[in-house]
């Protein structure tokens, strides 16, 4: 396995992006994800990526200028605020947003499967957190009772779909 806490699609992989927390400085390093107002103003710079604080409003402006980045990174400054949840799930369902979604920040191997479910398909491990636990934590359920961003159907009507 790679030496690196970043997973995508699943897999591990090894992270070429850098994250910058500098919201007044644009950093020499590329490619890099910055946050969203210094994104905002040199988003015509491809090898940067913006990342949203949990608390961003996302609108159909926003939404429209994200489908320009490469990647977008939603922080969770704490693991106890769900409202990167919430962020992600607008940027795939009410935006159609395509593009990876990386969940950056206060992020544990507890909240991995979820955060699939809302619509990340890039998960940055907090430093703490095992890579081999996360990987297991992933697969840890195998079955969904309600829908999501991966799976449209309830159980229940994945069920009578089935029978009929």
């Amino acid at each position: 396995m790679p030496d690196t806490s970043l997973i995508k699609l699943g897999r591990p992989e090894q992270d070429t992006w850098a994250l910058s927390r500098d919201d007044q400085t644009l950093p020499e390093e590329r490619p890099t994800i910055v946050p969203l107002a210094l994104w905002q103003a040199h988003r015509d710079e491809p090898q940067l990526a913006p990342w949203l604080p949990s608390d961003t409003e996302l609108d159909a402006e926003l939404a429209e200028q994200l489908r320009q980045a490469p990647l977008v990174a939603i922080d969770f400054p704490a693991f106890t605020d769900g409202r990167g949840y919430s962020l992600a799930r607008l940027l795939r369902e009410r935006y159609g947003y395509s593009g990876e979604i990386r969940a950056i920040g206060d992020v544990l191997v507890d909240q991995l499967f979820y955060m699939t479910r809302c619509g990340f398909d890039a998960l940055a491990l907090r430093e703490d957190q095992r890579l081999d636990d996360a990987l297991r934590a992933l697969g840890a359920f195998s079955v969904s009772y309600q829908p999501a961003v991966d799976v449209k159907e309830a159980l229940f009507e994945r069920r009578l779909r089935e029978t009929a």
